[in-house]
């Protein structure tokens, strides 16, 4: 265990004890594990701790196109996962859209009033007057019966069939290298938004940037791949992988943009 944790971040242990623990609750069963919606990086924590194991496979889908929140499967190589084994049901809010406007924030403060964990839910997609979210199945009919109201507004939700159409995002994450002299938080937002040092760290120290939804304020923060990073004003850019370092000592670091489709 310490060998795998000295990799990864201090608060970042009891999530990686417990990817173990699902690690060896396959191997000893030989049966699969289906985990709740899990964010980038913790879907790359399993990648990096299961992902090495020969016998084992790993398995997602959040059903919606280029889903943020996923679960996985954990199983052994010979298990052939369907799309039904993830357990995902997909709701649509039916609401008065003329006289209201709900926005993302909104849908998912209702959705967390019921008392169920974040873990629960999946990607919720909102385009015009569309709303539509994911959940797991196991609290479908919870969330069926008991989500009447979003904030003020009355609503019905409905499950969608299978072919049911999906919204799709209005955005893309566009691939970028940058050079950085360092993965600290602050020259990596200077970089990427390519603003000053110091404006860079005045974002930070003001709570305006959240690494994978946890507000960080400490500027020296090392980011690690599969990081997402929001900064409120610039929106949002993912670390996807380092690819060494050039002849001036300069990280070699691949991110993606989150940008409108053209």
């Amino acid at each position: 265990m310490e060998h795998l944790i000295q990799h990864f971040r201090k608060d970042e242990q009891p999530f990686i004890e417990q990817v173990v623990g699902w690690q060896r609750e396959v191997e000893d069963r030989y049966a699969p594990k289906l985990t709740d919606f899990l964010d980038p990086r913790q879907r790359f924590i399993v990648m990096a701790i299961v992902g090495q194991v020969d016998d084992l496979q790993v398995k997602s889908t959040g059903i919606f196109d280029t889903a943020e929140r996923e679960r996985l499967m954990i199983a052994p190589n010979y298990f052939d996962a369907l799309m039904e084994d993830f357990q995902i049901a997909i709701f649509r809010v039916n609401y008065p859209a003329k006289f209201v406007q709900l926005k993302h924030p909104d849908v998912l403060g209702a959705l967390l009033s019921l008392g169920i964990d974040r873990s629960k839910f999946g990607d919720i997609r909102i385009a015009e007057n569309t709303i539509q979210f994911a959940v797991a199945k196991e609290v479908a009919d919870y969330v069926r019966a008991n989500l009447t109201s979003i904030g003020k507004v009355k609503v019905h939700i409905e499950e969608l069939g299978e072919q049911a159409p999906l919204i799709q995002l209005e955005e893309q994450w566009v691939e970028q290298l940058v050079l950085i002299s360092s993965m600290r938080l602050d020259v990596v937002i200077a970089t990427v938004l390519n603003i000053s040092r110091q404006k860079s760290q005045s974002l930070v120290t003001s709570g305006r940037v959240k690494i994978n939804w946890t507000v960080r304020e400490q500027v020296s923060f090392e980011l690690q791949e599969g990081d997402i990073a929001s900064v409120r004003g610039f929106g949002r850019f993912k670390v996807l992988m380092t690819e060494g370092r050039t002849k001036k000592d300069k990280i070699r670091l691949q991110i993606g943009r989150l940008e409108q489709k053209s």
